[in-house]
């Protein structure tokens, strides 16, 4: 495998974070930080369903776990920058808000919206795992065995 930039991840990385936000923070946050650009839809939001796959123990063979619902759109701003949006659930208002900070992303709006809507999610994100895993690590069962007196 060649050692390769991908000069797309970046952008993977918003576009995760905001995929996984809690229902409706998306377009609080967004709303929160500047209103909203003209823009046409490319594609307005749209509700459907996409098969999840998963593997056994993280390293077997693939199988089909099941489906899950995904809102999904497209636009474009008045200034010409594409944003797209697939989201978890069946919020429309959140499909548009990701899809418009996609698209302002590209723009001189980057810095705000960054400090405005992603940088929030990600200590969100990271202050619910810590949450998950305090409580996980709660139900730690620690076995040991006691020396019996035998050689």
């Amino acid at each position: 495998m060649k050692d390769t930039l991908d000069e797309n991840a970046p952008r993977k990385s918003w576009l995760s974070l905001m995929a996984k936000a809690p229902n409706g923070r998306v377009a609080a946050l967004f709303d929160a930080t500047m209103p909203r650009p003209a823009f046409t839809w490319l594609r307005a939001p749209e509700i459907g369903s996409t098969m999840v796959r998963a593997r056994a123990g993280a390293t077997g063979a693939p199988f089909n776990l099941g489906e899950m619902t995904v809102t999904r759109c497209a636009l474009r701003l008045a200034t010409g920058e594409v944003g797209h949006a697939y989201i978890q659930g069946r919020s429309k208002g959140d499909a548009g808000a990701t899809a418009l900070v996609d698209a302002l992303m590209q723009t001189d709006a980057a810095d705000a919206l960054r400090q405005g809507v992603l940088t929030v999610l990600e200590k969100e994100r990271a202050a619910a795992r810590s949450v998950r895993a305090a409580k996980a690590a709660a139900t730690k069962v620690d076995f040991f065995t006691m020396v019996r007196g035998e050689d």
